[in-house]
């Protein structure tokens, strides 16, 4: 079996509302994504050889995650805080993403994994997230 994998970079905006720290604040992050996934070779056709062809990745990736959460504000669904800001956003015909958990980069990591996985169909079988250059958090099997 192999694994392959891309990486990806969008800028989200989010707060972690009770949170006991300063990220109980409005902030943005510039996070990287990667994406492994795991399989064997095509054993024929145009993609022989390949495990997936990045670039059929890259477009799955691209229309699952990236184009709906870049540059928006993702925000807890539960959170009545959190719901009033993006209502304000929208009133403003700002970006929104609404998730019904708790933005941390874990449970994003999970919600990546799970949308990719069960929703995409692809063969992922670890999320990377990265929400500093130095911070990230893995997901996967």
């Amino acid at each position: 079996m192999f694994k392959v994998s891309k990486e990806f970079s969008f800028d989200m905006a989010h707060l972690l509302d009770g949170h006991d720290g300063k990220c109980q604040n409005l902030h943005g992050h510039t996070y990287k994504l990667q994406v492994e996934i795991a399989g064997d070779l095509h054993q024929y056709g145009a993609k022989k050889a390949m495990v997936m062809d990045f670039s059929d990745l890259k477009a799955i990736v691209k229309k699952a995650i990236l184009d709906p959460m870049d540059h928006a504000f993702i925000y807890d669904q539960t959170s009545e805080r959190e719901s009033k800001i993006a209502h304000l956003l929208q009133d403003l015909r700002s970006k929104t993403f609404g998730v019904p958990f708790r933005t941390t980069a874990e449970e994003m990591a999970r919600f990546i994994f799970n949308r990719l996985k069960y929703e995409e169909k692809l063969p992922v079988s670890a999320i990377r997230l990265w929400e500093t250059p130095t911070s990230f958090c893995e997901y996967g099997e």
